[in-house]
């Protein structure tokens, strides 16, 4: 290889976020941040905390998906009970949901411990009680 393919190259491997992830091991065969972000699939997050043992990566993602999850399932269940407000705020949080639980998958996809509010910090408590 030439020193000017060299000098080329350089650049894009200065480009590419390096992810101490990628050494850690998993139970479930992926790489922790395709794990991450697939746990923000709601049945699959579940299953990731029932088989995944080994990944901290995962776990964080798997619990801080079921608790949003949760959250807005109460919170949708309380709206519920308001007459026609109830119905409209309901979709909102919904689509509000649904766009938190794809700038999550990005998140975890690029391999950041992204950290919601509440809900990072129940989802890293659990992580560390299970280690």
């Amino acid at each position: 290889m030439s020193e000017g393919e060299q000098k080329r190259e350089d650049p894009k491997l200065e480009q590419t976020p390096v992810l101490a992830e990628k050494t850690e091991k998993t139970t479930i065969g992926l790489t922790p941040n395709v794990g991450g972000m697939l746990s923000y699939i709601f049945i699959i997050g579940i299953v990731f905390l029932f088989i995944e043992k080994e990944s901290r990566f995962i776990r964080y993602h798997a619990f801080q998906s079921l608790f949003l999850a949760v959250a807005v399932f109460l919170i949708n269940i309380v709206l519920g009970f308001l007459p026609i407000i109830g119905l409209i705020f309901s979709f909102l949080i919904s689509l509000l949901a649904f766009a938190i639980m794809i700038f999550m998958m990005y998140q975890a996809y690029n391999g950041n411990y992204y950290k919601l509010p509440i809900i990072g910090e129940m989802a890293e408590k659990q992580v560390n009680q299970a280690k």
